[in-house]
């Protein structure tokens, strides 16, 4: 699957996570979904939206004669770095300019930020695809481990640290 489309398609799901709970009230889409418009729940929105690409995407290559042999590796780190990278262009408006935008460019720029995430992780995990760093690989299931153990969790159990809250 090209960058683009991979792209596309977690904006797709970003999106109907992004909706999904509050369209529904399912209280059983609470952990995947979001639930409120929190820095936290963003981050969350896209790890896992990032990750259900990778799924589908899986699901359509794996068939192929010749299959990645890092794909797990590179899905796993790169979704693992999503909310991170979602983090790091987010704040460079408020850090270049120290004031909130008005809301159509806040919308526009929040879009345009998760947009560019899903191309940042496509190029980072076609870079990474073919390698099978053996050690690193635990390395990188404990880290997404760590992190789906961190969003589950925080969905229930809010802490009252900053990024928990709604700005």
């Amino acid at each position: 699957m090209g960058i683009l489309t991979k792209t596309l398609l977690y904006l797709g799901l970003y999106a109907l996570l992004h909706f999904g709970y509050e369209a529904t009230g399912w209280e059983v889409l609470r952990p995947v979904f979001g639930g409120s418009e929190s820095v936290f729940e963003h981050l969350k929105m896209g790890f896992f939206a990032y990750f259900f690409a990778s799924l589908l995407e899986f699901g359509l290559l794996r068939r192929r004669p010749v299959f990645p042999r890092g794909f797990w590796f590179s899905r796993l780190l790169v979704t693992w770095s999503i909310p991170w990278v979602i983090v790091t262009v987010w704040y460079l408006v408020p850090g270049l300019f120290g004031q909130p935008l008005p809301l159509a460019l806040e919308l526009a720029w929040a879009l345009g930020v998760t947009f560019l995430s899903g191309i940042f992780g496509g190029a980072l995990e076609r870079g990474l695809e073919d390698e099978w760093p053996s050690s690193s690989l635990r390395v990188v299931l404990v880290l997404f481990g760590a992190a789906v153990f961190f969003f589950v969790w925080f969905t229930y159990r809010t802490p009252w640290i900053d990024l928990f809250e709604i700005p």
